[in-house]
């Protein structure tokens, strides 16, 4: 239950992140509101760390393996510009329902095959008429 309420929450905060971040974007640049997004999120982690006891050590990070693990950030960067341009471009509704739905789509398909060091899973009916499922609801929510 835990992991379902933590879920939802993301997806919460990213939907009104999304329109935080077109609003800045309007009145800046999407690369000096993308830009702003990062910093002001290595300080919150950086104070965050800070707070709760110093969990994990810098020099861990250099012990990742394999090393393409590291590029979260990097990806986390054109999360933040693909989501603000989605944003402006069709409205938070429908960004949230492609994004929701590519993100499904694309860790079904992780774990389908095994990627990144994921256990791989057995492909399952059920699983692929829940994509599609989601596919019609949001052809249903752009219907006019």
């Amino acid at each position: 239950m835990w992991g379902i309420l933590i879920a939802a929450l993301s997806g919460a905060l990213m939907s009104i992140q999304g329109v935080f971040n077109a609003e800045v974007t309007k009145q800046s640049s999407v690369w000096m509101s993308a830009a702003f997004v990062q910093i002001t999120a290595f300080v919150v982690c950086v104070a965050a760390w800070l707070l709760t006891g110093r969990e994990g050590t810098v020099g861990s990070l250099w012990q990742v393996t394999p090393k393409y693990m590291l590029l979260g950030g990097a990806i986390g960067a054109f999360i933040t510009i693909t989501v603000i341009q989605s944003v402006n471009a069709i409205g938070p509704a429908r960004s949230a329902m492609f994004i929701v739905a590519t993100q499904l789509l694309v860790s079904y398909l992780i774990e389908l095959f095994g990627l990144f060091q994921v256990e791989k899973q057995p492909f399952e009916w059920r699983k692929c008429i829940g994509v599609i499922v989601i596919i019609i609801g949001i052809v249903t929510f752009k219907w006019k």
